[in-house]
């Protein structure tokens, strides 16, 4: 399962970009600071346009992200994913039926050593790891793992999404327009 070799997923933070997404040859979108008020109207005007949004629920306020808030997620708005830093939710994801992403930040040996002991709990579909720079030293850890790997952070130019692809990444997560209008510009396919 890959985000249908789509190389860049745009990370949206504000509804004037995901006006502009719709008419995008994007066909999966990141929905990062969003009010849970905001879900439904987002929905609504999404699906017409084919579009698979994936929640970063740590990221939604006035909502909790835990189990209930995915479970809730899930049922109410029936997204193609679920990010999250925080296991309860990954695994109630997975439980739902959609996309399980483990969001993991790597700033140092602990952090490393956490992150495993992480994914042997939730499994995820995807780990998405940042920041991107990252991402080469998983090739030592990712040994016995199968779990595709998306890049985010510091991805700003053409190259920094060449360096995560050619470091593993299937995709990237990018809130950079620069970087949609390129990749959008080329089909959203590389």
């Amino acid at each position: 399962m890959h985000f249908a070799n789509q190389s860049i997923l745009p990370a949206v933070r504000q509804m004037k970009d995901m006006e502009k997404l719709l008419v995008s040859p994007f066909e999966y979108i990141v929905l990062l600071d969003v009010h849970i008020a905001q879900l439904k109207p987002i929905f609504q005007m999404v699906r017409p346009h084919n579009k698979k949004l994936l929640l970063h629920v740590d990221l939604i306020q006035g909502l909790q992200n835990d189990s209930y808030a995915a479970e809730y997620l899930c049922q109410e708005f029936t997204p193609y994913g679920l990010l999250s830093t925080k296991a309860s939710v990954i695994i109630r994801a997975k439980q739902k039926g959609v996309v399980a992403i483990q969001r993991i930040f790597l700033i140092d040996n602990s952090s490393f050593e956490k992150s495993g002991a992480l994914l042997e709990k939730t499994n995820p579909d995807y780990i998405e790891v940042l920041p991107s720079p990252m991402l080469p030293y998983l090739k030592e850890w990712k040994t016995g793992r199968d779990i595709p790997l998306l890049a985010g952070g510091f991805i700003r130019t053409e190259d920094d999404v060449n360096r995560a692809l050619q470091a593993g990444a299937v995709a990237v997560t990018t809130s950079s327009q620069t970087l949609w209008k390129q990749y959008a510009a080329a089909g959203a396919r590389r």
